[in-house]
Parts: structure tokens; C-alpha cells; sequence
């Protein structure tokens, strides 16, 4: 396993921890569905996984992920469910 791998691994690992915190200290239990902006996000992680042989393109997949993400967040945080 070299490095790179270990980095999208560790990247996993942390997202299913956060995931799992999110639906132990939800307010809402309801199941709510993906955003628009998050099911882009999601599939901009998804390919930057499948992406990673070619590290430039992969990251920086990953990147517009993360950042489409937190936008996301941002716009959805004051919107009661």
C-alpha cells in the first residue's frame, strides 16, 4: 500500500466517523435526502477515488468534492428540516 493510498483511506475512514457522529447526535431522525449540491459533491469524491492513479486529476476531484460540500453545509445550515 503506498502512500497515496493510505491518504484516500485515511480520508474514508474519517467521512464514515463524521457520518456516524452526524446520525448518533442528530437532532432530526428523520431521513432527509441528498441535496442536488451534495449528490454532485459526492459523485466529484467518488471519481477523484477512482481518479487516484493519476494524483493531479484525482485530488483535485476531491477538492471540488470537498468544496461543493462545505458549500452545501453553508447553505443549508439556517434551514430547519
Amino acid at each position: 500500500m503506498n502512500i497515496s493510498q493510505m491518504y484516500i483511506a485515511a480520508a474514508i475512514v474519517v467521512l464514515m466517523i463524521l457520518a456516524l457522529l452526524v446520525c448518533v447526535f442528530s437532532k432530526n431522525r428523520k431521513a432527509t435526502r441528498l441535496t442536488p449540491l451534495a449528490s454532485l459533491a459526492f459523485g466529484f469524491i467518488l471519481a477523484g477515488i477512482l481518479f487516484s492513479d493519476n494524483q493531479p486529476i484525482g485530488y483535485g476531484l476531491m477538492g471540488v468534492g470537498v468544496l461543493l460540500a462545505v458549500v452545501d453545509i453553508f447553505r443549508n445550515r439556517n434551514k430547519t428540516i
